[in-house]
């Protein structure tokens, strides 16, 4: 069986809330679509956005190893000749190979959000595909709402299929618009209706009750040859369908070659990278390529997969181009610690002092409120000064940090700092933007001159999270600090009720784990 991938995320993606495309954006997304082997690429609606026509206009120039562009219209309006139709009209002009027409398919939306009838909604499907047809285009026909409209009214909706059917379109599209349906009843529909039609069939779901992938594959199970989605999901309320997870679902579940193995493996470098052109976090907790999908953080489970990772994993994550993670926490067992010193390097025995002494450490400080999941920086730090591989590189003597508040004047910070490094005393100051920058600006001023390998190391990211919300402004607070370099990042923790001295823990960890010997 042969399915087809259509996606939509540069027209439906873009409508979701946050996401704001440029045509420079539109036109990368493209291309790494075309490198992972989507069939279609839904442009979007160049009878509504200007954006969208210089998009059409500009992709004609990029060439394209599978994809075919599709652009998006409406079928005609109410009332007047599909000639005379603007929309239809910039439709055709944006000269693509394929065209997705939409209809009304549902009685409901006919006679109260059209406000026609439901023999000239018939006649609006018939005639915009016809058009289309003469004009020499592939013609996917996007049936709206097909399965609430089969709930309320099945004879008309199959009525709309072959409506456009007769008329030349060269697939049906079924569109759970409202993402309200569940598998099971989408498996009943179809079942019902595909005996009744000549051309093939796809599906098109949103993910209202988070069913739209199980209805997608439910579809392709039941006989559709098309799957519409969206990267990461996006799209508007809750998103559509999403393309990576019913990618492998379909070839790695169902034996489906959608896209070939060497397209499959790079299917989390490509939905992260998207992720960063839409300026969107990719959700950690996404199946198939989010960075917990693979991780592992209970005793039992870590052990069990350093025996077998099929234990706890249902598909190699080499496949779709993730990674196995262990991540330590206070559920964390002696397996958990085995396998991060082996990932840092480091020898530790079983039934050694130190792994027991580690352990209770752990616990002890995560139940302080520290994480180690997104510290891991932090730990490592901690694992080799538990084994004293870790020289001391400064010492604190004492930091001042001084906040200067005038009128309206913008907030001017100082910090004085007084380190002790290799037996002698430095102290200086450093002014910033805040007490964190503050800070930072006042360390570097010593440790860059005594070890010049800090001046490459850069904060990326900052994060405060109160950890008991009753306590007010006296709550204990986590920081998490994001550093980079030239080639590494990494995240380094500090818990404290004053926030300051928090940042000061992540701060020093930060540095000190760019000064361990060989980074």
């Amino acid at each position: 069986m042969s399915v087809k991938l259509f996606d939509t995320t540069l027209r439906d993606g873009a409508q979701t809330e946050g996401i704001s495309f440029s045509l420079e954006d539109k036109l990368k997304i493209t291309k790494l679509l075309d490198e992972l082997g989507v069939h279609y690429i839904e442009g979007g609606w160049p009878g509504s956005n200007p954006k969208d026509i210089e998009f059409f206009k500009a992709i004609k120039n990029v060439p394209l190893k599978t994809a075919k562009i599709v652009a998006f219209s409406s079928t005609r309006r109410v009332g007047i000749k599909v000639a005379d139709d603007k929309n239809i009209a910039t439709l055709l002009k944006a000269e693509t190979p394929v065209v997705s027409i939409f209809g009304k398919c549902w009685n409901f939306h006919v006679t109260d959000a059209l406000k026609t009838t439901l023999e000239e909604n018939l006649a609006m499907i018939k005639d915009t595909i016809a058009f289309a047809k003469a004009a020499g285009r592939e013609v996917i026909f996007d049936a709206e709402h097909f399965f609430d409209g089969y709930k309320a009214n099945p004879q008309y909706a199959l009525q709309c299929l072959k409506a456009a059917e007769g008329a030349g379109a060269d697939l049906l599209c079924l569109c759970d618009t409202n993402g309200g349906s569940l598998a099971f009843q989408v498996q009943k529909i179809i079942n019902e209706i595909k005996p009744q039609l000549k051309i093939p069939l796809g599906i098109h779901a949103h993910n209202d009750s988070e069913c739209a992938v199980s209805v997608s594959a439910m579809a392709v199970f039941c006989g559709c040859v098309q799957v519409q989605g969206t990267v990461n999901g996006y799209g508007e309320r809750c998103g559509n369908a999403n393309l990576c997870s019913i990618i492998p679902i379909l070839k790695l579940k169902l034996g489906i070659n959608c896209v070939s193995d060497e397209q499959l493996a790079k299917l989390t470098e490509i939905s992260r990278h998207i992720a960063e052109i839409a300026n969107l976090p990719q959700s950690a907790h996404q199946p198939f390529v989010g960075r917990s999908a693979f991780s592992h953080k209970g005793g039992i489970h870590v052990s069990a997969i350093t025996k077998n990772p099929g234990t706890y994993e249902h598909i190699k994550p080499e496949l779709v181009g993730n990674e196995r993670r262990v991540t330590l926490s206070e559920l964390s067992g002696v397996s958990n610690l085995l396998v991060k010193a082996k990932e840092y390097g480091v020898d530790l025995k079983k039934d050694g002092q130190e792994v027991k002494a580690l352990i209770q450490r752990l616990k002890e400080l995560e139940h302080q409120g520290y994480s180690f999941e997104e510290g891991e920086a932090s730990f490592e730090l901690l694992l080799r000064r538990t084994l004293g591989e870790v020289k001391l590189f400064f010492e604190l003597e004492k930091f001042l940090v001084e906040t200067h508040k005038q009128g309206k004047k913008v907030s001017v910070v100082t910090a004085h700092v007084k380190l002790k490094i290799n037996g002698r005393h430095y102290e200086t100051k450093g002014k910033g933007d805040g007490p964190v920058n503050a800070l930072d600006a006042a360390l570097r001023k010593v440790l860059e001159k005594i070890y010049p390998v800090v001046k490459t190391v850069r904060l990326t990211d900052y994060k405060v999270r109160v950890l008991d919300t009753e306590a007010g402004t006296a709550a204990k607070v986590r920081v998490i600090i994001e550093s980079a370099d030239e080639k590494n990042v990494w995240n380094t923790v500090g818990v404290s009720t004053n926030v300051i001295e928090a940042s000061w823990q992540a701060l020093v960890d930060a540095l000190e784990y760019k000064l361990i010997a060989g980074r």
